[in-house]
């Protein structure tokens, strides 16, 4: 039986991203069903065309780049393609950005709200970076 993980991930940092990441990728490969939720900070990474980086918040964070770790863009992408991970918008973060759901990179799903997360997640495993 498969394990339900519910990431919330709203941090603008590179390590925290990168976890998040981490725990959806491998999460969403090893057969469990993974929902993650962008919100805040975050979500502004996955627009179409931003290749801004994420700040660091220390020394890791410059280690990560460094030492070819694959980015939190592409593991966050291979989890959606290859292990059906959801990747869903935040629905007030995006009116607060002023862009769509047709702005951000291809693998998100349908603008959420908080609310529906939330409901959806219940008695799930609940992550939040």
């Amino acid at each position: 039986m498969s394990r339900q993980i519910h990431i919330v991930c709203l941090s603008g940092t590179r390590e925290k991203l990168q976890m998040a990441a981490m725990v959806a990728s491998v999460g969403a490969a090893s057969g469990d069903d993974v929902t993650v939720f962008f919100s805040m900070n975050a979500l502004a990474y996955f627009i179409k065309d931003n290749t801004v980086d994420a700040p660091v918040e220390g020394e890791f964070g410059m280690k990560l780049s460094d030492k070819g770790v694959p980015p939190f863009r592409q593991l966050f992408q291979q989890a959606a393609e290859l292990g059906d991970a959801q990747l869903l918008p935040c629905s007030m973060a995006l009116d607060l950005l002023e862009i769509t759901g047709d702005d951000l990179e291809p693998g998100f799903g349908k603008a959420t709200g908080l609310t529906k997360f939330l409901m959806d997640a219940e008695g799930a495993q609940l992550l939040s970076f």
